[in-house]
């Protein structure tokens, strides 16, 4: 049997020798990247594998395109902030008073670790667009007066948004206590007012922001408000009503107290006679006789009888002639 040639000996065992593809010169690539939108934040987050003993801390680059862009590092001049050769295992992209992506365009993202001049591959995010992806807070700081017959609300956005092609707007989810709920809006701004309430009564409410984004018409609705419950007052018809009812109900008790007391007075007039009559006393100065007996009280009343109480004011003397007598016998 003929041997092979040399050269091919020689290239079996080069090849034999040569270091596998994953050898230690590549760095893991970073674990469950993951992109999180909330309001107007937008921040990618990964996680870091386990460091291999005697390194030193390994750093990070992300980058990102758009639909049919190339691949651009994340820095200052580029979106805002510097997400390149970064410790951290996040980039904020709205940091920094730092707008991010823009809300109507399609990004991707990836991120890999760095070692000097070692680097892993590529952990790549699935695209995403802001207006489709984003989830919508409640909103902030609601305020809530009741009028009459109404509820009248003021509120502030779950966040700023300055930018002309995406708007807020607000639907206020109602019902009576209880009762089948009811939804108004969209409302653009505050306050918002509720009207056509039942006076008096108990209405319960919640409130959700919605993301309108102009460019491409599309509505990203969002979490609904905690759930707090007013009481409405009385409108200026009820409060005359009630005036009246209460004139007319204080009379009629008035009435119907004369009435009775008028029965009971007829009926136990001598008892109430009795009672309101006023009870004999005794004259002073038998009283004082009673507190000294030994007082010449009755001394003392003679001399207060005058004599002009016995004498006559006036005399007359009826005569009769001899023959007028003569008639009367």
């Amino acid at each position: 049997m003929r041997p092979p040639p040399l050269g091919l000996l020689l290239l079996c065992c080069l090849g034999a020798a040569a270091p596998p593809a994953d050898s230690v010169s590549q760095l893991a690539a970073p674990q469950h990247p993951k992109i999180h939108l909330f309001n107007a934040k937008q921040v990618l987050t990964w996680e870091s594998p386990s460091p291999s003993a005697g390194r030193r801390a390994e750093v990070y680059r992300v980058q990102y395109k758009y639909t049919h862009g190339h691949w651009h590092d994340v820095t200052v001049k580029s979106i805002g902030v510097n997400c390149t050769r970064i410790t951290a295992t996040e980039c904020d992209f709205t940091a920094d008073l730092s707008k991010g992506f823009p809300l109507h365009f399609n990004v991707s993202l990836r991120v890999r670790a760095e070692l000097g001049e070692l680097t892993s591959a590529w952990a790549t995010v699935p695209w995403f667009q802001h207006c489709h992806n984003v989830t919508i807070g409640p909103p902030q700081d609601i305020w809530v007066t009741p009028g009459e017959g109404t509820l009248i609300l003021r509120l502030s956005s779950p966040f700023k948004l300055n930018s002309s092609e995406a708007t807020l707007q607000y639907y206020v989810h109602y019902w009576e206590k209880p009762g089948i709920q009811q939804v108004k809006g969209p409302f653009k701004s505050s306050p918002i007012l509720l009207d056509g309430l039942k006076p008096f009564q108990e209405y319960c409410l919640q409130v959700k922001a919605e993301l309108v984004c102009k460019t491409h018409k599309i509505l990203r609705p969002g979490h609904l408000s905690n759930t707090s419950c007013y009481e409405t007052t009385a409108d200026a018809s009820t409060n005359l009503q009630q005036v009246i009812l209460i004139a007319v109900g204080t009379f009629s008790l008035l009435s119907v107290l004369a009435g009775a007391c008028f029965f009971l007075v007829l009926r136990y007039r001598g008892l109430v006679k009795y009672w309101f009559h006023t009870p004999p006393s005794i004259p002073s100065q038998i009283e004082e006789y009673l507190k000294d007996p030994e007082q010449p009280i009755l001394e003392a009343l003679d001399k207060d009888i005058s004599p002009k109480d016995e004498a006559w004011d006036s005399l007359s003397i009826i005569s009769f002639p001899d023959k007028e007598r003569e008639d009367v016998l």
